[in-house]
């Protein structure tokens, strides 16, 4: 391999995998006993976390006594040809290896040195169920779902790695990953690049909206300028060119430059903040169905001319109405109280078809189908109208996790007038709510 100057991912992801310690046990299976079982690289764009992956991957695969077998997993198949075709034609050609994506439309599993590298896309659990390797690597790993990862985990024979830029505040990964004791975590900046091309650069030097040159430093994921957070008291001087051309922004400038964890662009929902208790108004109940891997968010909802009050009580796939009544009943939900139910019904039974909502009127609860007389569009309007009070409770980062990733539909870069329809269980229950509270004339 031609040598090339070691980046911080490259030389971490290389010592973590190094320092690793294996024994047999009694079954005669490899057992690790010391070092890291996986690492996480977190960064701002061009911060050459793939590059050093792929490096990573291809060094594997070049060294390995035996043939070794490497998932690269990312959202779906086609996200493959963006982004990872391409590096992989690049880092194969720089090594002198051949590669298979010269004329390849379709590329899902190549060999490097004898190794098997396999893409497969994060969009279905099965194809992962059983599967098994010696390597893996997320890539783009926040739109990777949790139950994904912990089947390759499980199944991944030696060590595993993932990527991301932190476009969002709270993810699983941060709270299910990051803080175990056997996971190694980095965090770069395009600074670490030594290899970034001055096109890129520059691009991403547009985003700052503050001159160069001024101390503005991150500590806990916050912006600091001498030392102080900044805001409206503490703020660096402006890039006055970045701003008159248009490039400057504080969400890309927080995310590509410094790798802060931030909010995605387009958000849909702005206006909201948590309280601690639910205040003294008459309220009702609402409802978004969620059968098996999307959970049924119920909660508690009142309104007064400015202000929305929301309490998220239920976060949970439950696919059948006697589960969801003693969910209900767990929870406090009162029959006399109205329950404004989402109007896309399952139906069971083997003899005819029973509805979820039909089944709650039975079991005495007040339960109503939510009249969908306007669109989502709507709506979402109404509802941005009015401050959102969200309690805080046991499920409100729950809230807070789909607030950050509920955005607006975006084409080449173009932003359409539709909201992308996921992760809105707990946006759509309170949607129903306000819909029936607005329509009752309260």
């Amino acid at each position: 391999m031609k040598k090339k100057k070691l980046s911080k991912n490259f030389i971490f992801l290389n010592r973590s995998i190094n320092q690793q310690n294996y024994s047999k046990d009694q079954n005669g299976n490899e057992v690790l006993t010391s070092g890291l079982r996986g690492a996480v690289l977190e960064g701002g764009s061009r911060s050459a976390k793939t590059t050093d992956s792929v490096d990573t991957i291809i060094k594997l695969c070049v060294q390995a006594s035996k043939p070794l077998v490497i998932f690269v997993i990312k959202e779906t198949q086609v996200s493959f040809k963006t982004s990872l075709y391409s590096d992989f034609n690049n880092r194969l050609k720089h090594y002198g290896l051949p590669s298979a994506f010269d004329d390849a439309k379709e590329v899902s599993v190549f060999k490097i040195n004898g190794s098997k590298i396999h893409f497969m896309g994060a969009d279905k659990v099965s194809k992962f169920e059983g599967a098994g390797c010696d390597y893996a690597y997320f890539n783009e790993a926040l739109n990777v779902p949790q139950e994904i990862f912990d089947q390759v985990e499980m199944r991944c024979r030696f060590f595993w790695w993932m990527d991301y830029n932190p476009r969002v505040t709270l993810h699983w990964i941060y709270d299910k990953v990051i803080p175990r004791n056997d996971v190694g975590f980095l965090r770069t900046t395009w600074k670490d690049n030594a290899y970034l091309p001055a096109g890129m650069r520059a691009k991403i030097l547009s985003y700052s909206p503050y001159a160069e040159g001024q101390n503005i430093t991150v500590e806990n994921n916050e912006l600091y300028f001498n030392g102080s957070i900044i805001d409206e008291n503490n703020k660096p001087k402006p890039h006055l060119q970045n701003i008159e051309n248009g490039t400057a922004d504080d969400t890309n400038y927080k995310v590509f430059y410094h790798g802060i964890r931030c909010a995605p662009e387009g958000i849909i929902i702005k206006n909201y903040r948590f309280i601690d208790e639910f205040p003294e108004l008459d309220y009702i109940y609402a409802n978004d169905f969620g059968f098996t891997n999307d959970p049924n968010a119920l909660v508690k909802y009142a309104e007064t001319e400015a202000e929305i009050f929301v309490e998220l009580l239920i976060y949970q796939p439950i696919d059948n109405a006697p589960d969801l009544i003693k969910a209900f009943e767990a929870v406090g939900v009162e029959k006399e109280k109205p329950v404004i139910c989402d109007s896309s019904d399952k139906f069971k039974g083997d003899k005819g078809s029973v509805e979820m909502v039909q089944m709650l009127i039975n079991s005495g609860q007040k339960a109503f189908k939510v009249s969908k007389t306007r669109t989502v569009i709507y709506w979402l309007g109404s509802l941005k109208s009015k401050r959102i009070n969200i309690i805080n409770n046991n499920l409100s980062k729950k809230a807070k996790l789909e607030l950050e990733n509920y955005v607006y539909k975006s084409i080449h870069g173009i932003q359409l007038n539709e909201p992308v329809d996921k992760m809105n269980h707990f946006i759509d229950a309170t949607r129903y709510g306000h819909i029936a509270w607005t329509l009752s004339g309260k």
